[in-house]
Parts: structure tokens; C-alpha cells; sequence
């Protein structure tokens, strides 16, 4: 799998690329035929009442498909674990999904009977 990292309004320090790389690198255990992933990270806001609004944006290519989500925390950490715990569940439920589709195939080519 392929990351693509890139930076908004921050700067993208080697802890920030390896935390980035470790974090979504590991989504191939759930799904195997990830080929690409484009992370997004950055500051949205400096809003003076809010604080600072940090973002992760990962738009994740799998065949046929590409997974997009978006997420905002108070850390830049905790936006990049809540995308990848969603990604997670996509992921998940995707799989499930092409497994029924699979099992339907299968039990309409057998024949019962006889």
C-alpha cells in the first residue's frame, strides 16, 4: 500500500509521518487489497474562542472504491485515531458485504436436488 502524507497549516515532523505510516499501514490486516491511501492533516482553525481544531482526511482506494472520511479533534492524534477506527468499521462492513455477495454466487451455481 502506497500513503501519501500531506500537511495543512502544520509542519510534518518524522514522528508525524511514522505515527501516520504505523497507523493507517495497519488497516491491511482487515482488508488485503488496500492500494492506496491519501492522509490529510492539519489545522482548520485558529479560531481564538474554540481553540485549534486540528483535522485527518484519508481517502482510502480499494478495487472498484474509494473510502473518504473525515474526522476533527482538540489533538491531531486523536483525529487521526478517529479515522482510523472508522475506516476500521468500513472496512469490516465492506468485507462482510462482498462475503455475502460471494456465498449468494456459490449457492445459486450449486444444484440441489437429485
Amino acid at each position: 500500500m502506497i500513503i501519501t502524507i500531506k500537511g495543512t497549516e502544520i509542519e510534518l515532523t518524522d514522528a508525524l509521518k511514522q505515527y501516520v505510516e504505523d497507523k493507517f499501514g495497519g488497516l491491511t490486516k482487515y482488508f488485503d487489497n488496500i492500494t492506496r491511501a491519501e492522509v490529510d492533516i492539519g489545522l482548520r482553525t485558529h479560531h481564538h474562542k474554540n481553540g485549534k481544531i486540528y483535522y485527518a482526511e484519508v481517502n482510502l482506494h480499494v478495487p472498484r472504491k474509494i473510502l473518504r472520511v473525515v474526522k476533527d479533534a482538540e489533538d491531531l492524534y486523536k483525529a487521526i485515531n478517529k479515522v482510523k477506527d472508522h475506516l476500521k468499521v468500513e472496512l469490516d462492513t465492506m468485507k462482510e458485504k462482498m462475503r455475502t455477495k460471494n456465498k449468494k454466487e456459490i449457492r445459486s451455481q450449486k444444484e440441489y436436488g437429485l
